[in-house]
């Protein structure tokens, strides 16, 4: 990981001094560095760990990073990690143009390695990332919003990086096909898990536990699970007031902790909880057909943190 954060800080500098301003601001603002950091595991899990999983491992940060300018932007967020959002200092064009630059240097980082079969796993992850966010964005504020399309919609946008940073790891510790798709599968169930958690976390944390504030999916009309199943649950009267706070960038905390009352009422949140914690399982059973190693256990050790962060 050392190597990585290296290169990470490496790859951030530019002649043009507003790119490594920014991109650094962002990089360095406390990042848990948990994609890179499965991408090495898995290559270690295998026997690698050095190589081209330390540019995969960067790479799949700058993916990840790319993407928070991105969508600080489309919503229009004041903070992230705890601090400003580099939009609010910065501006929205640097920081879209940023995130741009970090993109073009992920992939050239990849192109580095000579690894096309993992070039195009991380390139179909960014195009199915992309279609996330949009699915999102259509989804905004729409009542009628399913289940099933809350999970298509947390696959893409999350799920589906965390899928890809396992499965290039595997690849390039020199997994054979099984390995492979044992990875995958874990990526995947882990990021929908984590992504479960944090939409919890928005109505169920302190203010600044996810580095933004209480209350913010609602106000940017998000349509999560805790949202969809409260709407489904309660009273009309429960629905309009959810319906008047949804999408509204100025409600206040009374609206915020009325509709989160209202989650609590119809189990909203726990019910989503238990939707984390099943795909959590999913993660660690995927596991299972891989030898028991210490890399192993820290991979199975990570699901554990993962959706404790709710307690």
């Amino acid at each position: 990981m050392a190597k990585v954060n290296s290169l990470i800080l490496s790859r951030a500098e530019s002649h043009v001094d507003m790119v490594p301003e920014l991109a650094r601001y962002l990089i360095e603002s406390g990042g848990k560095r948990l994609r890179p950091m499965l991408t090495v595991a898995s290559a270690q899990l295998f026997g690698g760990g050095t190589g081209s999983a330390i540019n995969f491992a960067a790479a799949v940060e700058f993916m990840h990073n790319a993407t928070l300018l991105h969508d600080d932007v489309v919503d229009e967020s004041d903070m992230r990690r705890g601090k400003p959002a580099a939009r609010m200092v910065w501006g929205n064009k640097a920081s879209i143009l940023v995130g741009d630059f970090l993109l073009g240097q992920a992939f050239m980082m990849m192109v580095e390695t000579g690894d096309i079969a993992a070039l195009g796993v991380l390139s179909s992850a960014s195009a199915v990332m992309a279609e996330g966010e949009v699915f999102q964005l259509a989804k905004t504020g729409d009542l009628t919003t399913t289940p099933a399309e809350y999970a298509e919609v947390i696959r893409a946008k999350t799920a589906v990086l965390f899928q890809a940073a396992c499965e290039v790891g595997a690849m390039s510790g020199g997994a054979d096909a099984a390995g492979r798709q044992a990875l995958a599968r874990y990526g995947l169930e882990l990021g929908n898990a984590f992504q479960l958690v944090d939409d919890v976390l928005d109505y169920g944390g302190q203010a600044g536990e996810l580095g933004k504030n209480t209350g913010d999916d609602l106000r940017e009309g998000k349509m999560t699970l805790p949202i969809i199943l409260a709407l489904a649950e309660g009273s009309e009267a429960e629905k309009a007031s959810i319906a008047k706070a949804l999408g509204d960038a100025e409600a206040s905390s009374e609206q915020v902790a009325e509709v989160v009352a209202i989650m609590e009422r119809y189990g909203a949140l726990s019910r989503t909880l238990e939707q984390a914690h099943a795909h959590a399982r999913s993660a660690q059973q995927a596991l299972n057909i891989l030898p028991s190693s210490d890399m192993r256990a820290l991979l199975s050790d990570v699901v554990e943190f993962s959706v404790l962060r709710a307690y």
